[in-house]
C-alpha cells in the first residue's frame, strides 16, 4: 500500500487545506513539462493519485480504515513501507 500521505510531505491528521497546498507545490515540482527528470512523469501521477484520494472525504477515510487494518495485519510489511518511504522522501529533499 502506498503511503499517500508522505508522497505529500503531510502528517496524517493534516487539513484539507494543507493537503491542497502540499499538492500543488509536489504538482508543480513535478510536473513533466516542468522537470526534465525521466521518473518525473511517475512521480507526478503519484502525487495526483494521493491527492484523488486523501482530499475527497468518503476516499481518505476508506484509505485511513485500510492503512490502520494493514498496520494490525502486517506490522513488519507497513514499517518496511513506511521506512522506504521515508528514505525516498529524504532523496527528493
Amino acid at each position: 500500500m502506498k503511503d499517500y500521505y508522505a508522497l505529500l510531505g503531510v502528517s496524517p491528521d493534516a487539513t484539507p487545506a494543507v493537503i491542497k497546498a502540499s499538492y500543488r507545490k509536489k504538482a508543480f515540482q513535478y510536473h513533466p513539462d516542468r522537470n526534465p527528470d525521466p521518473d518525473a512523469a511517475h512521480k507526478f501521477r503519484e502525487v495526483q493519485e494521493a491527492y484523488e484520494a486523501l482530499s475527497d472525504g468518503d476516499r481518505r477515510k476508506a484509505y485511513d480504515d485500510s492503512r490502520r487494518r494493514s498496520l494490525i495485519d502486517d506490522p513488519l510489511l507497513s514499517a518496511k513501507q513506511i521506512w522506504e518511504n521515508i528514505i525516498e522522501k529524504a532523496k527528493i529533499s
